[in-house]
């Protein structure tokens, strides 16, 4: 078993299979069409994520005995024999789809079914009119622990140098018909069913969850760093760009207390967290201190005041859930919403500045992690995926794990600040300059911790169980918190706890259709991260929806 609690980034080596163990292909004729069994590539090809995915054995009785290490040159020479084996199917028409393991129990009675070797593989292939498209569907998998592992081949003493069938998977279905885009209505939405054939990609199974945490990260990624670290320089505000928020701020200021003279502005969210990325707006917080106040009231007389002063797009929303007037500043070309007496996300501003404060690793994985789910569209709770806010937390999160931890546990240490904010207490160490050196003693670079990062969030993270606890700075259970349930519209499927609203679970959002789309995303991204040739373009590819006409 894994400890959840320590993530290495080398951990025990790849699991081996001897080719004597090897099964031979299954083709069968159905329907007028003729279905096999698929080669089985190691994970190596790095090539072309979306022609293939990672296969694994499942004979687990001989694994022990057959684990054995392979020099880099005779890994490096299995992968470029099986990228030329698979250029060459493509070349002639083929595309691979590789989908979850089966455990296969060989031809049923009765069946039109025969077998083939591997060696023999290539000269069917030359017969096959049609091109390889997968059509079957994935078996059910409960959403539990899953995990990672490496594969290897060990060195064939004949020259024959046969790609062996390491594990039976879905049936491809040999067809000329155009996949099928699926949609799913949900919470009286339509929602698009994303794990599309066109995408070639798939939640793992849980046993090869559990072999990839074996798995070793690329020798190279450490090259990488330079690359990622230019994306993210590229994404933060320039100083030009927080110099105009603060002279909007200034300006709001001296008309705000012209109406109300004790009131205070607080700015919060991503633009005061040293989160936000370029170009962003800014959140401001109108604090008066008068006793028992209407927010309403308030909101539509600060929308009048806003108005008189030639500000644009003015609107008081009064009946959101945080009451909010938006406004936009044509001298600065800033958009800005302000919200009354909402102190606790100030305080938790507050909190994520200082975290930000300790290593600048933590800033650099945000914006960039922030930046993939925007570009692949998991950043956006309406549509059911995660907030940015969800995705800083996971992100302070993994850096507390991380062994050496990168990041220490703030509201577990003596607490050098506390304000109780309507009834919650809040209180933490904020004298972080004291802690400057903390992550010190773990060198990773921000491409490395990368890998790590999409590495637990798609292999590692118990998502039956485990609830990310920033508060605690570890993981705690769902049954703990009473989360092993569907709650209203709360559904409880990757659990992100606030470190001040304990009852808030930053995941509730997600149901089951968007679990697979995030679980599926990350599992790209950590495919990416160890195959990928060009991990910093690659990674941040746009998602496109499927074309009508696809569908």
């Amino acid at each position: 078993m894994h400890s959840r609690h320590s993530i290495s980034s080398s951990p025990p080596g790849s699991n081996l299979i001897h080719p004597s163990q090897a099964h031979p292909y299954q083709w069968r004729e159905t329907g007028g069409r003729l279905v096999r069994a698929s080669q089985a590539f190691p994970h190596q090809n790095s090539g072309n994520l979306e022609s293939g995915r990672p296969l694994y054995p499942h004979r687990e009785a001989n694994d022990e005995r057959n684990r054995a290490p392979l020099s880099n040159g005779e890994n490096l020479s299995r992968n470029l024999e099986e990228q030329v084996e698979i250029q060459r199917a493509e070349a002639r028409g083929l595309s691979y789809h590789h989908g979850p393991l089966l455990d296969h129990r060989g031809p049923p009675l009765d069946t039109h079914t025969r077998s083939i070797f591997s060696s023999n593989a290539n000269q069917h292939k030359e017969d096959v009119p049609f091109n390889v498209v997968s059509t079957a569907h994935r078996r059910e998998q409960q959403i539990g622990d899953g995990g990672a592992g490496g594969l290897s081949f060990s060195k064939d003493s004949s020259n024959e140098r046969d790609l062996t069938c390491v594990e039976l998977v879905e049936s491809l279905v040999l067809s000329n018909e155009s996949s099928e885009t699926k949609l799913a209505v949900h919470a009286s939405r339509v929602k698009e069913y994303r794990s599309d054939l066109s995408r070639g990609h798939h939640v793992s199974s849980q046993r090869m969850r559990s072999r990839r945490r074996e798995l070793r990260t690329r020798h190279d990624i450490t090259s990488f760093a330079p690359q990622f670290i230019s994306i993210y320089e590229s994404l933060t505000p320039s100083e030009g760009e927080k110099e105009k928020q603060k002279q909007l701020l200034q300006s709001l200021e001296k008309l705000i207390i012209k109406e109300w003279p004790n009131a205070q502005l607080h700015l919060y969210g991503s633009c005061a967290n040293s989160f936000g990325a370029s170009s962003c707006d800014i959140d401001v917080c109108l604090a008066i201190s008068d006793g028992e106040i209407d927010k309403s009231k308030i909101l539509l007389r600060l929308a009048e005041i806003l108005q008189s002063d030639n500000l644009q797009d003015v609107q008081a929303l009064t009946r959101a859930r945080v009451p909010i007037v938006k406004l936009k500043d044509p001298a600065t070309g800033i958009s800005c919403d302000i919200c009354i007496n909402n102190i606790l996300a100030v305080v938790n501003t507050k909190l994520l500045r200082n975290y930000s404060q300790i290593d600048h690793r933590l800033r650099q994985l945000v914006i960039i992690v922030k930046h993939w789910a925007k570009s692949r569209g998991v950043n956006d709770t309406y549509q059911g995926t995660l907030s940015s806010y969800a995705y800083v937390l996971m992100c302070i999160h993994f850096l507390q794990l991380r062994r050496p931890a990168i990041l220490p546990c703030l509201q577990e240490m003596q607490p050098t600040y506390m304000v109780t904010v309507d009834g919650i207490e809040c209180a933490f160490f904020d004298q972080v300059q004291k802690l400057q050196h903390f992550g010190s003693v773990n060198r990773e670079s921000i491409a490395e911790l990368l890998w790590a990062f999409f590495s637990y969030w798609a292999y590692h993270h118990d998502y039956a169980n485990d609830v990310i606890s920033v508060r605690t700075g570890g993981i705690i259970s769902k049954q703990s918190k009473d989360w092993t349930r569907r709650i209203g519209n709360d559904r409880h499927l990757i659990c992100i706890e606030d470190p001040f609203e304990l009852s808030h679970d930053l995941g509730r959002v997600v149901d089951k259709f968007t679990i697979k789309i995030l679980r599926e995303e990350f599992e790209r991204a950590a495919e990416i991260m160890q195959y990928d040739p060009n991990p910093s373009v690659r990674l941040f590819e746009p998602y496109v929806r499927p074309s009508p006409e696809h569908s």
